[in-house]
This record gives C-alpha cells, sequence and structure tokens, in this order.
C-alpha cells in the first residue's frame, strides 16, 4: 500500500471542517489527503486482482469527496466514521453495477504506523466517545435501511404520521392527539393509519 499522511487529530478534524464549511478549498484538500488511508484500507478490502487497488481507490477516493461535501456535525460522529460509509457505499455501488461480491471490512487490522513508529488501526480512527464504533455504524445500517422502508413502502400519509409520532429524521414526536389536530383528522383516525404503517414496516424488516 503506498504511504499516505497520518489522519488528522479530531481537533485538527474539525478546525479542517469549520475552515471548508467557510470556504476555505485548501482545509478540504488536507481533509481528503489526510483521509487517503481510510481509502486505501477500505479499497484493499475489495480487491480481488493485483491490478485493480489503483481503481478502487479511485472510486472510493469520491466516496470520500462526498462526505467531505455533506458531513455535518450535527450526526454526533468524528468525521471518519461518516467517511468510511460514504466511501463504502461508493464502492458497493461499483460493485452492485458489475455484480462483484462485497467483502467485510475489518476494523481492527492495522492501517499503517504513527509518527512514532506505533501500529494504528482503524478502530483507533474510528473512536468516538469511547462508543463502539462497530454497533454505531450497525446502527446507522439500520435507520438507513429504516428510512428507505419508510419512503418506499408507506403512503406519503403514512409515512408523515410515523415520522411525527416516533420524532425520526428531524421531525418532533408527537401524541396521536397532536398530529390529529395538525392534519385535521380524528386521533382514531391516526391510530389506525399507524398501526396499518407498523404492519407494513413490520413485514418488510
Amino acid at each position: 500500500m503506498k504511504a499516505f499522511l497520518s489522519p488528522l487529530s479530531q481537533e485538527e478534524e474539525k478546525r479542517c471542517l469549520e475552515r471548508y464549511k467557510q470556504g476555505d478549498l485548501k482545509a478540504k484538500e488536507e481533509l481528503i489527503l489526510h483521509n487517503m488511508r481510510l481509502v486505501a484500507h477500505v479499497a484493499k478490502k475489495y480487491q480481488s486482482g493485483e491490478d485493480e487497488l489503483e481503481d478502487l481507490i479511485s472510486i472510493g477516493t469520491i466516496g470520500l469527496l462526498k462526505a467531505v461535501s455533506t458531513f455535518d456535525f450535527n450526526y454526533g460522529n468524528r468525521f471518519a466514521t461518516y467517511a468510511i460509509r460514504c466511501i463504502e457505499n461508493e464502492l458497493l455501488m461499483h460493485f452492485r453495477r458489475t455484480k462483484k461480491m462485497k467483502m467485510e471490512v475489518s476494523l481492527f487490522e492495522p492501517i499503517g504506523t504513527d509518527k512514532e513508529g506505533k501500529q494504528i488501526h482503524l478502530m483507533e480512527v474510528l473512536l468516538v466517545d469511547g462508543m463502539d464504533v462497530s454497533k454505531q455504524m450497525e446502527q446507522n445500517r439500520d435507520i438507513d435501511l429504516i428510512r428507505n422502508c419508510i419512503d418506499e413502502v408507506l403512503t406519503k400519509r403514512e409515512a408523515m404520521i410515523i415520522k411525527k409520532r416516533y420524532g425520526l429524521f428531524g421531525e418532533k414526536e408527537l401524541t396521536q392527539r397532536e398530529i390529529a389536530a395538525s392534519m385535521g383528522i380524528s386521533r382514531s383516525y391516526v391510530s389506525r393509519i399507524e398501526k396499518r404503517a407498523l404492519e407494513k414496516l413490520k413485514d418488510i424488516l
């Protein structure tokens, strides 16, 4: 694997992101260069031939670029946690197009060394306030699955009621009575719609 720059510290990462949000393109370049090690590590896990890695790194870099452009501090994650999902998504879209098999990315394998020569593990890059990142990533995938199911399986009215009822995806959590008042329908009707929507989601999930 090529030699890449070491990952930024959490504070350095935050400063770069803040500068980039203010229009500093040099900060964007720093974020990309210091996260190429992450791209290469993820890409290597999907490699099936000796000549393929460079192409996969290029594809993964597109995911990294998307992560830089769309990351929001309100997500509650470190940028690297969000970036690895974007990188993986870009590679998986590539494999779906080419019908290649998905391979797992280990969070515990070394991805290089720090300035003192100590090994850096992917898990160390992704640690967020002591939280188990593997569980967090699994939870994020579940949330994405639920979001997709709500949008694809439910009607617009059902989706609206479920999002408001359970405070999903930025909506404020409301009671059935509050939802009924806001939509100009009866509480019992809201209850029936909610029950029907939950049954649909249960069947899919």
